[in-house]
């Protein structure tokens, strides 16, 4: 850390030896306003290696709103680890083993999410096998139908066809008001989107 007593009384002293060997007021006014910007810096720079020295490391076990998610590695006043965060269960201190379990546990939810998405995958697989989907409806004059198709239809369509259950919010179906064939999207997984090809009869 910068030992700002001793570069200042250095300073003081530089400055002196320049205004006796000059022995001009303004030229020593220069270099007083000088040595002020470089008293500031030097305070600031020991100030800021102080408050620094004293932030710790806490890993969350809970997500805190500006802050950080569970499982994130943070830096953070001592009193607010030691009062708030610690005693509350919110945080752990930074050691080594505690980094390995937030690693393990990091792992394992990675691998939870990838088998998320590849089960939707495998469910877009099943849908584009079964090809074709059918539902009745009653018509009238010029194939057109009475109602319409909805999503609730059509997830209870791909349950009796593949006894998974789909929300209905992640099923947009087209409008449709007569008999033909119609492409439904169902959103299996934020990264993956089945097209349902839907046969109105």
């Amino acid at each position: 850390m910068l030992d700002c007593t001793s570069f200042i009384t250095g300073q003081r002293g530089r400055l002196g030896h320049i205004n006796r060997l000059h022995g001009c007021r303004l030229h020593a006014l220069k270099c007083w306003k000088l040595f002020q910007t470089v008293y500031k810096s030097a305070i600031y720079l020991g100030l800021s290696g102080i408050i620094m020295a004293k932030r710790v490391q806490l890993v969350l076990s809970q997500d805190i709103s500006k802050l950080g998610n569970a499982g994130d590695l943070v830096d953070v006043a001592p009193g607010y680890a030691r009062n708030y965060l610690i005693p509350r269960g919110l945080g752990h201190r930074a050691t080594p083993g505690v980094l390995k379990q937030v690693e393990r546990r990091r792992e394992a939810e990675r691998q939870r999410l990838e088998q998320i998405r590849q089960d939707a995958e495998a469910m877009k697989t099943a849908i584009a096998t079964i090809g074709l989907f059918t539902i009745k409806k009653e018509v009238g004059e010029n194939d057109a139908i009475f109602g319409t198709v909805t999503a609730d239809e059509v997830a209870e369509l791909i349950k009796t066809n593949t006894g998974k259950d789909i929300d209905k919010r992640d099923i947009e179906v087209p409008p449709i008001n007569k008999l033909g064939e119609y492409t439904v999207l169902v959103k299996l997984h934020s990264e993956v989107t089945a097209e349902l090809r839907l046969r109105v009869a």
